[in-house]
């Protein structure tokens, strides 16, 4: 579904531009949860964007869907993230001059042909499954955060994207909060097959993906299964431990 190859990517800074991506090479399967991890400034959030269309490397091939990302120009890359991408961002990116049902229906809006009547609809079943058709009217300074971050993730799969995006989805987010957002998650995920990549410093949040890729000055230093799939399969092939009680003569 998606592959980087020998990605690199400098910023612009004074007395010399700084390296946020190091000649990364990774590859995600189609319905693959990863999680990546690493330090503040360790080039997450970059990865994440470049892989979601939102920026380019400076060198190197970004693979989408079998499209090479870095070939295509802003007007192809706005189509590719209107219908196969949902994003998730740390801080909502909720209009606030529209209510929760709009907010959820902007990429219909902008990409389909659906009726308003068609659209509202479907924003409206988005809402439910995230249990917010309560708050479908209210805008967004009247929400929680908690609030907030689900109908940004009803958004995000208005289009019922291959690829969900997610940079801290649960960063602002208390602990009960951040369980009801993980949960939505994992369930879109294995009920419609959606691929999913979190950034994320949380370890709880990444014991629940299929892999880590663990991230730092720009490089990806390890990709590994999470730490509860590998201890649960060690456990399956531990053999059973003999008594030490001595027998009975």
């Amino acid at each position: 579904m998606i592959e980087f190859i020998n990605v690199s990517k400098k910023f612009s800074s004074e007395p010399e531009p700084i390296d946020v991506l190091k000649n990364v090479s990774f590859s995600v399967k189609s319905g693959e949860f990863v999680a990546i991890m690493g330090p503040s400034g360790s080039g997450k959030s970059t990865l994440l964007g470049i892989a979601a269309g939102l920026d380019k490397p400076d060198v190197g091939v970004v693979s989408f869907d079998g499209i090479d990302l870095v070939k295509e120009n802003e007007s192809s890359l706005a189509n590719i993230r209107a219908k196969s991408i949902g994003f998730i961002f740390q801080n909502f990116q909720l209009l606030p001059g529209m209510n929760a049902l709009e907010n959820v229906g902007i990429p219909l809006y902008l990409t389909s042909n659906m009726s308003e009547k068609q659209i509202l609809e479907k924003s409206l079943d988005l809402l439910s499954s995230v249990s917010m058709q309560h708050r479908a009217g209210h805008f967004p300074k009247q929400l929680s955060g908690g609030e907030e971050q689900r109908i940004a993730i009803a958004r995000a799969f208005i289009n019922e994207p291959k690829v969900i995006f997610a940079d801290e989805p649960t960063a602002n987010l208390d602990s009960k909060n951040s369980k009801v957002v993980l949960d939505l998650l994992l369930e879109r995920n294995k009920k419609l097959n959606t691929t999913l990549i979190i950034v994320t410093h949380d370890p709880a949040v990444a014991k629940l993906a299929d892999r880590i890729l663990e991230m730092r000055d720009g490089e990806i230093l390890n990709s590994k299964n999470s730490e509860t799939k590998f201890k649960s399969v060690s456990r399956a092939k531990q053999p059973k431990k003999k008594s030490n009680k001595s027998r009975k003569v």
